[in-house]
């Protein structure tokens, strides 16, 4: 079986941005540096790719959050004591089954 071809290029969809200015103690910055020599990137490339992952996973906190809440409203309209509730959440929470 082949391989598949893989594109010599990426075509990334420019999207509108807006610039941030911080400041992060020298020490902080020494290191974003050497780590972002290692992986062959600047560091503004690596703080970028940071604050994307860190937003990404906070997002999918807070999705997770509205769906739990979601849920346990939906229960309650279809007669699930409070206790019920709470103990249905706490199973999907720590993805255990009985």
């Amino acid at each position: 079986m082949s391989q598949p071809d893989f594109p010599s290029q990426l075509n990334l969809r420019p999207r509108p941005s807006r610039s941030l200015q911080i400041e992060i103690p020298v020490d902080v910055y020494a290191s974003l540096e050497r780590v972002a020599t290692g992986r062959d990137m600047d560091a503004a490339a690596l703080a970028k790719l940071y604050i994307g992952q860190g937003l990404r996973q906070e997002l999918a906190q807070h999705f997770a959050q509205h769906v739990l809440d979601l849920t346990a409203q939906v229960l309650v309209r279809h007669g699930q004591s409070p206790e019920q509730v709470a103990a249905i959440l706490h199973e999907i929470r720590s993805g255990s089954t009985v």
